[in-house]
């Protein structure tokens, strides 16, 4: 069986698709809700020899079933935030370490070594409730970055404020991680002219305001913090693994994350380069759960294996999902 040391030192495209071929086949074995999904379709796993041959579960299952590959206890259960009655999603979480080693490797490739950093986290709407992923990572890597300043913020905006400005005149490396609506919120209560700061929004408005463009978006918060990028993370409940965008909205994968865009009419289908489909991810830190995940996600994917987010379905249950009755 594989470990998540094999998952976490990827090197190449050849070592990526053994390793998820390797995963595909095990998890058809010991997942019982993707080996009935997989089924569905009479899926012959011994003819299943690249990646666009592995059947990808709707994320919608993680609202309905328990999706696990192992019989191991649950060390933790993340789950999705939703309005009030709504069916949340829930991630059962055999193995803790996994996400653990899968955010901080992520991070340090993207950003770092953390303690070169101050971490401030402007995440009410993820506070208010338990069970967040979002939250478990952020609070790693406010401790890892041992620094005094790091910390969260729920309403206390004018504290904020101060702080970051002090410390960014202070020529201190900060990052600023936002829930978009918050950071909107901040920007209207000061301006300001940063220099030293990078701000990540986590995107979605949480109800809290209308939904705009990200071009929109980014240029408000552009002009409100004197930033000439914002950067974004792509991550979800479902998933033990983080794109990152430096800017632009153009966000990478990890090396044991990659994205394919299938046909938003034929699930089974994938669209070219640069054209707009429907978002599957291959997230191989998912070993214990599913690695294969449809979307409800619209986005673009282009040549160098990056990608782009353009938002989602308008009938948010994917093609399909009468299967839920499984």
């Amino acid at each position: 069986m594989l470990n998540s040391q094999d998952i976490f030192s990827i090197s190449s495209q050849k070592q990526f698709e053994k390793i998820a071929l390797k995963i595909f086949r095990y998890q058809y074995e010991n997942n019982k809700v993707y080996h009935t999904f997989c089924n569905y379709f009479n899926t012959d796993i011994q003819k299943v020899k690249s990646l666009d041959k592995i059947p990808f579960l709707p994320i919608q299952f993680f609202k309905s079933h328990d999706v696990v590959s192992n019989t191991n206890p649950i060390q933790e259960t993340f789950t999705s935030s939703g309005t009030t009655g709504m069916i949340t999603s829930k991630h059962l979480v055999t193995d803790i370490s996994v996400y653990e080693q899968s955010y901080r490797l992520a991070f340090s490739e993207f950003y770092g070594n953390i303690e070169d950093y101050t971490v401030l986290a402007l995440l009410p709407s993820y506070l208010e409730r338990e069970g967040s992923s979002l939250i478990y990572m952020v609070k790693d890597l406010v401790e890892s970055s041992k620094n005094e300043h790091s910390g969260f913020y729920l309403h206390n905006y004018d504290e904020l404020i101060s702080k970051l400005i002090d410390l960014d005149n202070s020529g201190q490396n900060i990052i600023l991680i936002g829930v978009t609506y918050a950071l909107l919120d901040l920007i209207e209560k000061q301006n300001f002219a940063l220099k030293n700061t990078i701000i990540m929004e986590t995107g979605g408005m949480k109800g809290k305001r209308k939904e705009i463009i990200r071009e929109e978006l980014h240029d408000m918060l552009c002009k409100g913090f004197g930033v000439s990028t914002i950067h974004s993370e792509y991550g979800m409940t479902e998933l033990l693994s983080q794109a990152y965008s430096l800017g632009n909205g153009i966000f990478e994968c990890p090396s044991w994350m990659q994205i394919l865009v299938r046909d938003p009419e034929d699930a089974l289908t994938y669209v070219d380069y640069g054209k707009t489909g429907g978002v599957n991810v291959i997230d191989l830190a998912n070993i214990n759960s599913c690695s294969f995940i449809a979307t409800q996600d619209l986005g673009k994917k282009y040549a160098n294996n990056s990608f782009e987010i353009l938002g989602r379905f308008d009938n948010s249950d994917i093609r399909g999902c009468n299967l839920m009755v499984m």
